[in-house]
């Protein structure tokens, strides 16, 4: 105890591209770095390490180091040594997202000036949970300023404290938001496998869009205790690694009840081996539903779209089309409950900190604090955070009903109704389209997105690179209903390894057309 925890600055960049592992099911006897050389713990924590400090400074996509790293790992290279191996997970290094609390220096800041100093000794459930499973903390990722809820001109993956997060295919794009360090920093090869966050495409578009595998499960599957919150109707944590299985393995490593998260009170009970199931054949004799009213906004993120349902056709799978859904009355509604519970959670988290480190104990002093610091305005405002301020409640009858027409508009009257019509065991459509040019001036012009219905209805969404656009990655996404993650995650796999179409990040200055 009693060091810092470091920050960064600039360093040297150099143009080859250090990747950290593949499958992590394989680390403990892979190559990374050493060809055909069992890997230790501490010399995957090293070569991440390495790769952080070679490219960061390019990405903005780490905000902080865990001091403990390097010792965690020989711990852990101890055990194996004395013969006790925690699981497939063992010394594998991760990132998470700088919105989860860890039990060391770290402070957990948002992305805010306001939490630069927020180090309250716990660790979330969730990182005790990879701890205990044998993962190495990494350090943390940057992201959307409190995840993208400030403001509706806000710039995806920029905050105070850690700048703009680029993307590792062509660096003048977006990383989307908010978890856009951790996508970035996987995709770059700067770690394995990161967590992160959704309130709504938080976790699968950055997945989609920095070319990885990202879930966002059942609302209630992983705890969210000692998390900075928007919603406790609509957040979860999650995995964005490059391969279903690793998905798999830290999800299992990650889901599971905790008393203070009443949400998960179902979890143990739902919860599974995620990766034991995983057949590649699970493709054969299932009928999916085509979500065709979330195409046209990105012709050729639909080209993409297009081969991928008949890839899924030649591996066994019977498509079913959807073409019309109506989604503009559940995100009315899904803003009345955002800002309602975002005022109401950020609140109560803010008074768990301590006093001695966090000034703001509200989500009134963080709106005079942002008014009164150049830094944190300098792109753009904070008008969601004053129209969450004006809300009034849980008692207010314009939430409850909000929260009841969301939650049945995409639930039982979304989702389960297209699959029960259907006779699909999930829904196939594009996650989002390619990466957009950072605009600091304008903000985000997304190129449509198919994460709001399992983001309110709370339902499992599993995105699984599916090409490029343009040297962009494109993701399909497989939505299911309420604890369908191992079906979604079988799903997923059997179209990995049919397809094989995640490619690696160029780092390219633009995109520019062919001469």
């Amino acid at each position: 105890m009693g060091r810092s925890a470091m920050t960064f600055g600039g360093s040297s960049v150099i143009k080859k591209t250090l990747l950290v592992g593949g499958a992590m099911a394989a680390l403990l006897a892979t190559t990374t770095h050493a060809e055909d050389a069992k890997t230790s713990a501490a010399t995957a924590t090293q070569a991440s390490l390495a790769a952080i400090k070679a490219k960061n400074n390019q990405l903005h996509a780490v905000i902080a180091l865990n001091p403990h790293a390097l010792a965690d790992a020989r711990a852990l290279d101890a055990e194996r040594k004395a013969g006790k191996v925690r699981g497939p997970l063992h010394g594998v290094p991760i990132l998470l997202k700088d919105n989860i609390e860890t039990a060391d220096e770290m402070p957990t800041t948002a992305g805010s000036l306001a939490l630069k100093d927020n180090v309250n000794g716990r660790d979330a459930p969730l990182v005790k949970r990879l701890r205990d499973a044998g993962m190495v903390i990494l350090g943390k990722t940057n992201l959307s300023e409190w995840a993208n809820i400030r403001s509706d001109h806000s710039i995806s993956g920029w905050s105070a404290v850690g700048g703009t997060v680029r993307n590792p295919y062509v660096l003048d794009r977006s990383a989307c938001g908010s978890s856009s360090g951790s996508g970035a920093a996987v995709a770059a090869g700067l770690a394995p496998a990161a967590i992160g966050t959704e309130t709504d495409g938080s976790i699968t578009c950055p997945a989609a869009i920095n070319g990885l595998v990202g879930l966002k499960p059942t609302v209630g599957l992983v705890s969210r205790t000692h998390i900075v919150p928007i919603s406790h109707s609509q957040d979860t944590a999650g995995p964005m690694t490059r391969t279903v299985m690793d998905a798999a393995l830290i999800l299992t490593a990650i889901a599971g009840s905790d008393r203070a998260d009443v949400a998960t009170k179902e979890a143990d009970a739902h919860k599974t081996d995620y990766a034991k199931g995983l057949d590649k054949d699970a493709l054969k004799g299932v009928t999916l539903a085509v979500a065709r009213f979330y195409t046209g906004s990105s012709p050729g993120t639909d080209a993409v779209f297009e081969q991928a349902l008949k890839d899924l056709k030649a591996q066994g799978a019977t498509l079913v089309e959807v073409k019309d859904f109506d989604e503009a009355p559940i995100g009315k509604a899904e803003g009345v409950v955002l800002y309602t519970e975002l005022k109401v959670d950020l609140n109560a988290y803010l008074a768990s900190t301590d006093p001695t480190k966090v000034k703001t104990r509200t989500l009134a002093d963080l709106i005079a604090f942002n008014a009164a610091t150049p830094n944190e305005m300098e792109w753009f405002g904070q008008e969601t955070f004053e129209k969450a301020q004006a809300t009034k409640g849980y008692d207010d009858p314009e939430y409850k009903k909000a929260l009841a027409d969301s939650k049945r508009l995409a639930g039982p009257e979304g989702i389960d109704k297209i699959l029960k019509d259907t006779g699909a065991i999930a829904i196939v459509a594009p996650t989002t389209g390619p990466a957009w040019t950072i605009d600091p001036l304008n903000g985000d012009h997304y190129g449509g997105s198919s994460t709001t219905l399992p983001a309110v209805a709370g339902y499992p969404h599993l995105t699984v690179p599916m090409g490029a656009v343009g040297g962009l990655p494109v993701g399909l996404s497989f939505i299911g209903p309420a604890w369908s993650e191992a079906r979604l995650l079988g799903l997923g796999y059997a179209y990995e390894q049919a397809t094989h179409r995640r490619i690696e990040p160029k780092f390219l200055p633009t995109v520019a057309p062919e001469k």
